[in-house]
C-alpha cells in the first residue's frame, strides 16, 4: 500500500485561507453537528431565500467537507498494522490491554470438499438487518453440486428487535413453522443450521453465547446466554416441528463455507452488509483458548469493534461522531459504523443536511425527510453514486425527500456518495490485507494463493466501489458469457474470473486448465452442466489464423508469458484442456480476437460498422478488406476481416523519430523489449509507466517535488494508468492530482500538481493522436479500395482506456477528422462487445455447418 503522510491544516492555518467574500472554512462550524446537521444559528439560516445564488465558493466548501473522508496510504497501512497486532494479541490470549478485536474460534475445523449431501434448514438472523431468512438447502454430494435453495424472508418488527429476547426467538420459531408449512415434507428429524451474525463466544459447534448486540438490535435477556439454547427453547414452545439445531455460525463463516468448490482454496469469508466482519482458517496451535497443537479452526475476527480503543481517532469525521452519538451503542463498533450498510446512508444524510444548511445544496433549504434519521438508505446511496444511474434518476430520488434540487446539486450529491463509499472500500481493503498478512505469516508462505468469499448487500448493490485497489496478487481477468441470440435481440449472462499472475506466466497447460475449470464452474451456475454447447473463443493476442477454428499464437503480449504456447494452435490447446476435464462437452467452433468480436458486435446493431478498435490494456484494430487484395486467401470477390495487429507497428524502427528516452526506458523494462512499439506508446498497460519515468526525470532535475526522490516513485507500475483518467478529469483535477501524489508519498508544492497534470495530458494526448492516425489510415484504405469520393463508416470501439479516460475518445475523433477529411466516421462504444461478437461469429459458423450437412 502507498507510503504517505497527508498534509493537514490546523484551525489556525485554515483561517488564513479566507478569500475576499468567502465563508470561514467549514470545519470551524462542524464541532456541533447533530443528527440533523448543523443547528440553525445566526448567519446560517435554515432556508435561504428563493432564487438566492449558491455561495461563490460552494465547490470549495464541498471539497473541504469531503476532504474529511480522505484516507491516506499511510493511514491505511497504520490500520493494517494495528489490526494485525490486535489479532495476534487476541489469538495469544493476552488479557491486558484488552484487544480491539475478539478473534472468536467458531469450532469449524475444515472447509467443504464438495461431497456433502442431505437436506437442511437454515435460519439466518442478523445478516440483513431488520429481517430474518429461512432456507431449505439440498446438497447433492457430487462435486459441490447443489439445488438452488428455496427461501423466504421475514421482516422483524422494531418492537421485536428492541423487546424481550424470548419474543425475538418466538418470532423466529413462528417464521420457521410458516416456511416449513408450505413445503411437502414431514415434521420429524429436521436438521437446522443457525446463522447468527452477532459477536458470540463459541464453546462448541452448537454452543454460542452472545457477547453484545449490534446492527440495531437490543433485545433484553440474551447477552450472556447461549443463543442456540434460546432457539431450541422457542422451537419447543412452538411445538410444530421436531428440529435439531446442529450448528451455529455467523454470516462470514457461512459465506466462506458456501464458496463454490473448484475456484481454489476458499479460506477467508468477508461480509459487508448491515454490518461488516471477516473470518479465516487459522492454525489451531496459534489459538490459545483451544489448547490444540494440530489442525485448523475458523476464527471470526469481529473487526466491527476495531477502533473502539480510539485508534481510529484521526480518521473519524465530525459526521462519524454525530452518527455514533445517535446510535444505539455509542462508542462501540466504530469500524463497522464507517463501513456497514446500516450506516452509510446515514453518513450521507448528515453530510447533505450540513451542506444544505451552509447554503451549498438545495438552495439552502432542508426538508423534514432530510432532517430525519434513516431517510436515506444504502440502496439510495448506491443508486445515486452509480455513474450509469443518470442525473434524472438522482434528481427524482432527491425530490422524493422533499428537496428543491438545483442544476448543480446532482453532481455535488454524487461526489458526497462517492466519498463515503470510497472510504468504506479502502478501509475494508486495509482490514482484509491484515487478515491475508496474518494467513501468510501463519502458513509461513512467501506467496499466498487463496480465494476470498464475499457477501452482503454493500457488495451486491455497489460492486464498483469494491473494485478499488486493495490487497491481493496481481493478475488479469477474463469473462465467460452465455449469449442467446434471438429475433428479439441478444441476451447476455456473464461472470468475471481472475487469472493469477503465476498462471498467466506459468505453463500453458496450467493456463488452459484454469480457463476450462472456470467455464465448467460457469456452466454449473447456469444449470448447463452436461450440455454440449458451441463455444466461441475470444483470444486477444497476435495469431496467424488458418481457419475459423485454427489460430497459431505468434507471441504473447500484455504481460502474459505462459510457456509452450507460442507457435501452437490455441484452439487445440483449449480442446486438449477440455479433454483432460472429465464429463465436459464443449465444441470450440470459432476463435476471434477482441477487435473482430467488437466489430461484429457493433455490426449486429449498425450494418455500416466495418472497423473494430480496441484501446485497453493493449491496442489493435481490424477492418473489412477487399478479398482481391489479400494475397494469402484465394478469391477475387467479397470481403475478408483483417486483424491488423498494429501493436507491432514501429518494431522495424519506423517510429524512431517519435520515440522518446522515456519510451525506451519503459520498453527495456518490459517482458518483450523491442516488440509492440506502437502499443507501448498508446495502451493502458504502459501510459502510467511513461508518466512515472518522466516524473523521475523531472525530479532528478530538481523541477518536481523539491528534487526529493522517493522509493515509491522508483517502484515499477506504481503509477497506474487509471490515475491519468482521474487526474485529467475536468472536475476536481488539481485536488485529485494532489490526493494521488500524496498516496505515493511525494512531497508536494502548489506547483507540482499542475506540472504533473501537464505531464499526464501530454502523454495521453500523444497516445490518442497516434491512435487516431492509425484509424485514419484504416478508413482511408477502405475509401481508396472502393474508389469513393467520400466514405461513411462506423467503428466499433472497446477498451477501458478509450471508455474511461475523459478526453481520449474525443482526441481520437478529432485526429481522424483532421487526417481523413473525406471520411465520415461514427464511433460506436461496444458493451460486452468482444464476447457478444464472438458469439455471433460462432452462431454464423454453426448455421453454415448445419447448411453444409443438409
Amino acid at each position: 500500500m502507498p507510503h504517505t503522510e497527508r498534509e493537514e491544516l490546523t484551525p489556525k492555518e485554515s483561517n488564513q485561507l479566507l478569500l475576499p467574500g468567502s465563508h470561514p472554512p467549514m470545519w470551524n462550524h462542524m464541532d456541533s453537528i447533530g443528527p440533523t446537521g448543523l443547528p440553525h444559528r445566526e448567519g446560517v439560516p435554515g432556508c435561504s431565500q428563493e432564487g438566492l445564488p449558491y455561495p461563490s465558493n460552494s465547490s470549495e466548501l464541498v471539497l473541504e467537507c469531503l476532504q474529511q473522508f480522505k484516507v491516506t496510504g499511510t493511514q491505511l497501512q497504520q490500520i493494517q498494522a494495528s489490526l494485525l497486532g490486535s489479532m495476534e494479541q487476541a489469538l495469544g490470549g493476552q488479557a491486558s490491554p484488552a484487544s480491539a478485536v475478539r478473534m472468536l474460534p467458531t469450532y469449524v475445523g475444515s472447509i467443504p470438499h464438495g461431497t456433502e449431501q442431505g437436506d437442511f434448514v437454515v435460519l439466518e438472523l442478523g445478516a440483513t438487518g431488520a429481517s430474518l431468512r429461512v432456507l431449505w438447502v439440498t446438497l447433492m454430494g457430487t462435486g459441490g453440486h447443489r439445488m438452488e435453495p428455496r427461501s423466504q424472508e421475514f421482516v422483524i418488527p422494531p418492537e421485536v428487535m428492541l423487546g424481550p429476547g424470548q419474543q425475538l426467538f418466538d418470532f423466529a420459531a413462528h417464521c420457521l413453522s410458516e416456511f416449513l408449512d408450505a413445503l411437502p415434507m414431514g415434521k420429524q428429524g429436521l436438521q437446522l443450521g443457525f446463522s447468527f451474525s452477532f459477536p458470540c463466544h463459541q464453546t462448541g459447534l452448537d454452543r454460542s453465547t452472545l457477547i453484545s448486540w449490534t446492527k440495531g438490535f437490543r433485545c433484553s435477556g440474551v447477552e450472556g446466554h447461549d443463543v442456540v439454547q434460546l432457539l431450541r427453547d422457542a422451537i419447543k414452545r412452538h411445538g410444530a416441528y421436531n428440529i435439531d439445531v446442529v450448528a451455529v455460525v455467523n454470516d462470514t463463516v457461512g459465506t466462506m463455507m458456501g464458496c463454490e468448490p473448484g475456484v481454489g482454496p476458499c479460506e477467508v469469508g468477508l461480509v459487508v452488509d448491515t454490518g461488516t466482519n471477516a473470518c479465516y482458517m487459522e492454525e489451531a496451535r496459534h489459538v490459545a483458548v483451544l489448547d490444540e497443537d494440530r489442525g485448523r479452526v475458523c476464527v471470526s475476527v469481529e473487526w466491527g469493534s476495531f477502533g473502539d480503543d480510539g485508534v481510529l481517532g484521526p480518521m473519524l469525521t465530525t459526521f462519524d461522531h454525530a452518527l455514533d452519538r445517535e446510535s444505539l451503542n455509542p462508542g462501540a463498533q466504530r469500524f463497522e459504523k464507517m463501513i456497514g450498510g446500516l450506516y452509510l446512508g446515514e453518513l450521507v444524510r448528515l453530510v447533505l443536511a450540513h451542506l444544505a444548511q451552509q447554503g451549498v445544496l438545495f438552495g439552502g433549504c432542508t426538508s423534514p425527510a432530510l432532517l430525519s434519521r434513516g431517510s436515506i438508505l444504502l440502496e439510495h446511496v448506491a443508486e445515486m453514486e452509480d455513474p450509469w444511474a443518470g442525473a434524472a434518476r438522482v434528481h427524482a430520488l432527491l425530490q422524493d425527500l422533499g428537496l428543491n434540487v438545483g442544476a448543480s446539486d446532482v453532481e455535488l450529491v454524487q461526489y458526497v456518495c462517492a466519498a463515503v463509499f470510497t472510504r468504506a472500500a479502502r478501509l475494508c481493503a486495509a482490514a482484509l490485507a491484515a487478515v491475508l498478512s496474518r494467513l501468510q505469516h501463519s502458513r509461513e508462505q512467501q506467496i499466498l494463493q487463496i480465494a476470498v468469499a464475499t457477501g452482503g448487500r454493500v457488495f451486491e448493490q455497489h460492486p464498483r466501489a469494491w473494485g478499488l485497489p486493495g490487497p491481493g496478487p496481481g493478475g488479469t481477468n477474463f469473462r465467460v458469457l452465455l449469449v442467446r441470440v434471438t429475433a428479439e435481440g441478444v441476451k447476455i449472462t456473464n461472470q468475471i474470473y481472475s487469472i493469477p499472475e503465476n498462471v498467466a506466466q506459468g505453463s500453458g497447460q496450467q493456463l488452459f486448465d484454469h480457463i476450462v475449470d472456470c467455464i465448467v464452474d460457469f456452466q454449473q451456475k447456469q444449470g448447463l452442466s452436461g450440455q454440449s454447447l458451441p463455444l466461441g473463443f475470444t483470444f486477444s493476442f497476435p495469431c496467424r489464423q488458418l481457419g475459423l477454428d485454427q489460430g497459431i499464437l505468434l507471441n504473447w503480449t500484455k504481460g502474459f508469458s505462459a510457456s509452450d504456447c507460442e507457435g501452437q494452435d490455441i484452439v487445440c490447446l483449449l480442446r486438449e484442456a477440455i479433454g483432460r476435464r472429465q464429463a465436459v462437452e464443449l465444441n470450440v467452433v470459432a476463435i476471434v480476437n477482441d477487435t473482430v468480436g467488437t466489430m461484429m458486435s457493433c455490426g449486429y446493431e449498425d450494418p455500416r460498422c466495418e472497423v473494430g478498435l480496441i484501446v485497453g490494456t493493449g491496442t489493435n484494430a481490424c477492418y473489412m478488406e477487399e478479398l482481391r487484395n489479400v494475397a494469402a486467401v484465394a478469391g477475387d470477390s467479397g470481403h475478408m476481416c483483417i486483424n491488423m495487429e498494429w501493436g507491432a507497428f514501429g518494431d522495424d524502427g519506423s517510429l524512431g523519430l517519435l520515440r522518446t528516452c522515456f519510451d525506451a526506458s519503459v520498453d527495456q523494462a518490459s517482458i518483450n523489449p523491442g516488440k509492440q512499439s506502437f502499443e507501448k506508446m498508446i495502451s493502458g498497460m504502459y501510459l502510467g509507466e511513461i508518466v512515472r519515468h518522466i516524473l523521475l526525470h523531472l525530479t532528478s532535475l530538481g523541477v518536481l517535488f523539491r528534487g526529493q526522490q522517493t522509493q515509491r516513485l522508483q517502484t515499477r507500475d506504481i503509477f497506474k494508468t487509471k490515475f491519468l483518467s482521474e487526474i485529467e478529469s475536468d472536475s476536481l483535477a488539481l485536488r485529485q492530482v494532489r490526493a494521488i501524489l500524496e498516496d505515493l508519498g511525494l512531497p508536494l508544492t502548489s506547483d507540482d500538481a499542475l506540472m504533473v497534470l501537464e505531464v499526464c495530458q501530454a502523454v495521453s494526448q500523444r497516445a490518442a493522436q497516434l491512435c487516431g492516425a492509425g484509424v485514419a489510415a484504416v478508413v482511408e484504405k477502405i475509401r481508396e479500395n472502393r474508389g469513393l469520393e467520400e466514405l461513411t463508416v462506423s467503428i466499433g470501439v472497446d477498451g477501458t482506456l478509450y471508455k474511461l479516460h475523459p478526453h481520449f475518445s474525443s482526441l481520437v475523433a478529432a485526429t481522424v477528422r483532421e487526417l481523413a477529411p473525406r471520411c465520415v466516421v461514427t464511433f460506436l462504444q461496444s458493451e460486452d462487445g468482444s464476447g457478444k461478437g464472438a458469439a455471433l461469429v460462432t452462431a454464423v459458423a454453426c448455421r453454415l455447418a448445419q447448411m453444409a450437412r443438409v
